[in-house]
């Protein structure tokens, strides 16, 4: 059979359903607890719901990157990095990616909804960044980026990253080597991609 995700071959066996394709195994294994492989350059995002603005505004990160976008995700919102640096430079840099045809840019956090569109306001992202909460993490560990920051910000959060995504498919991956740093995931690493 065929995976509807990532259009990979599965089977069903007596342990359960195996995919060969990345979205269903990386799917199964955020569902089991087990450690996920991280999403790469040529995988298919996932169909996963997030929220913007409030909890009765569902945004699937599949459709809503069906286009060509940047995803870029951080810690948590109001964190000093996130605040002063990572965000702030998407914001300013807006018109030079809608200016390489980026037609959706868009920061994700395990954060609840509320905190994200507040912290979007603060930084004047409104109109330009989708400021996109992940309340569970259910994004964050179907694409193996979850990093576990408990005893610093409470809870499992996301790693530190960049994505060019081109019709749902990851075309260019920027992981910060060790999942907080301000390197590799920001603006300028980023429209250097492009």
């Amino acid at each position: 059979r065929e995976c509807s995700q990532c259009r990979g071959m599965f089977y069903v066996s007596r342990i359960g359903v195996v995919c060969r394709g990345s979205f269903l195994s990386r799917a199964i294994s955020a569902m089991s607890g087990v450690l996920t492989v991280p999403i790469k350059v040529g995988d298919k995002l996932p169909s996963v719901d997030v929220y913007e603005g409030n909890p009765g505004c569902k945004v699937n990160i599949q459709e809503l990157f069906s286009k060509r976008g940047i995803l870029f995700a951080v810690p948590g919102a109001f964190t000093p990095g996130c605040s002063q640096t990572h965000l702030p430079g998407y914001v300013s840099g807006f018109e030079q990616l809608k200016a390489k045809n980026i037609d959706v840019v868009a920061c994700v956090a395990v954060n609840d909804p509320f905190v994200m569109e507040a912290w979007g306001e603060s930084a004047g992202a409104k109109g330009k960044i989708r400021m996109l909460a992940d309340t569970c993490a259910d994004f964050t560990k179907a694409i193996g980026m979850e990093l576990d920051l408990t005893s610093k910000l409470g809870s499992i959060r996301s790693k530190r990253y960049s994505m060019l995504i081109e019709d749902g498919v990851v075309k260019e991956l920027m992981i910060e080597p060790s999942g907080t740093g301000l390197t590799c995931s920001l603006f300028d690493s980023v429209l250097k991609k492009l």
